[in-house]
C-alpha cells in the first residue's frame, strides 16, 4: 500500500463527499439521467464513493476494480438488453471509471469511453462536480443513443438516483 494513497483516502470523509455532492447536485444528476434516458434504450447509473476502506487499500484495489464490484453489486449488468452503464467517481483519488455491460461494450470503442473521461477529469480536479457528472451522463447517453434507440414501452430498470457511498 502506498502511503500517499492511504492518506488521500483517510482525509476524504463521507461528510466531504456530501459537501461535494449535496442534495441539489444529486437531484440535478437524477434529472439529467431521467432526461437522457428518454433519448435511448440504455440504463445509466451514477455512484460516488468518498474513499476506499483500509482493507481495500491494503489489497491495492484500484478505482477500476471497485467500479466493477459496484457494477455487479448494484445489478447494472442485469438489464434486459445488457446495456447498463455505470459512471463511478472515487473522490479520494478524483478518479472516474465507466463500466459498461457487454451489450454496449462490444459496440463502443475504448477511445469513445476515454473521451468522456477526458471531459470529466479536469472538471473534477477543479471541484466542478455537478458539471463533471452531467457531462459524463450526457457523454454516455450520446453513445447509448447511437446504438440503442428509445424503446416504445421501455421500463426504467435502474434507479436514476445517484448514490453517494
Amino acid at each position: 500500500m502506498r502511503l500517499a494513497r492511504f492518506w488521500r483516502h483517510v482525509v476524504m470523509t463521507p461528510a466531504r463527499a456530501r459537501r461535494a455532492f449535496p442534495p441539489a447536485t444529486l437531484h440535478a444528476i437524477q434529472r439529467e439521467i431521467a432526461a437522457q434516458e428518454r433519448r435511448h434504450g440504455g440504463q445509466v447509473s451514477f455512484i460516488v464513493e468518498a474513499e476506499l476502506h483500509t482493507a481495500a487499500l491494503w489489497r491495492d484495489v484500484s478505482a477500476r476494480e471497485r467500479a466493477r464490484q459496484l457494477f455487479a453489486l448494484h445489478g447494472v449488468w442485469n438489464t434486459e438488453h445488457n446495456n447498463g452503464v455505470l459512471v463511478y467517481v472515487l473522490l479520494a483519488e478524483r478518479r472516474v471509471e465507466i463500466v459498461a455491460d457487454r451489450g454496449i461494450q462490444r459496440l463502443v470503442a475504448e477511445a469513445d469511453w476515454r473521451r468522456i473521461l477526458q471531459v470529466m477529469d479536469p472538471l473534477l480536479r477543479q471541484g466542478r462536480y455537478e458539471e463533471a457528472a452531467i457531462a459524463g451522463v450526457r457523454g454516455v447517453s450520446d453513445l447509448l443513443a447511437a446504438h440503442f434507440p428509445p424503446l416504445v414501452n421501455g421500463t426504467n430498470e435502474l434507479s436514476d438516483r445517484p448514490l453517494v457511498l
